[in-house]
C-alpha cells in the first residue's frame, strides 16, 4: 500500500489513530469511575450504631457490634460479649479469658 502523495495518513492509520483514542479515553474514564465509587462506598460509616434500646452495664464501652434477625451482640473493652434480644433484655454474657 503506497502512501498518499499529500503527506496525509492512510485511511487504515487513521482508524486505527481512532480507536486507540477512543480505548484511552474509555479507561481514563472507567478507572474515574471505579476511584469515584470506591471514595462514595469506603467514605460512608464504617459501623452501625447501638440501637436505642440496648443499655450496656455501668462502665462498659462496646468494642464491636453484630445483628442478625433475632438478636444483638455487642463486644466490649472488658473482653465480654453481650448477646441481646431485638426488645433490649439481655439473653447471654459470655465472658472471654485470655
Amino acid at each position: 500500500m503506497a502512501a498518499p502523495e499529500n503527506g496525509e495518513m492512510p485511511v487504515d492509520l487513521k482508524w486505527l489513530k481512532r480507536l486507540v483514542t477512543v480505548l484511552t479515553l474509555t479507561m481514563i474514564a472507567g478507572i474515574g469511575v471505579i476511584a469515584v465509587l470506591l471514595i462514595i462506598r469506603l467514605s460512608g460509616p464504617q459501623s452501625t450504631t447501638l440501637p436505642e434500646s440496648i443499655t450496656l452495664p455501668e462502665g462498659t464501652t462496646a468494642q464491636a457490634f453484630t445483628a442478625t434477625a433475632t438478636w444483638y451482640a455487642v463486644v466490649t473493652r472488658d473482653d465480654r460479649i453481650l448477646i441481646y434480644r431485638h426488645d433490649g433484655t439481655l439473653l447471654q454474657e459470655i465472658t472471654i479469658t485470655p
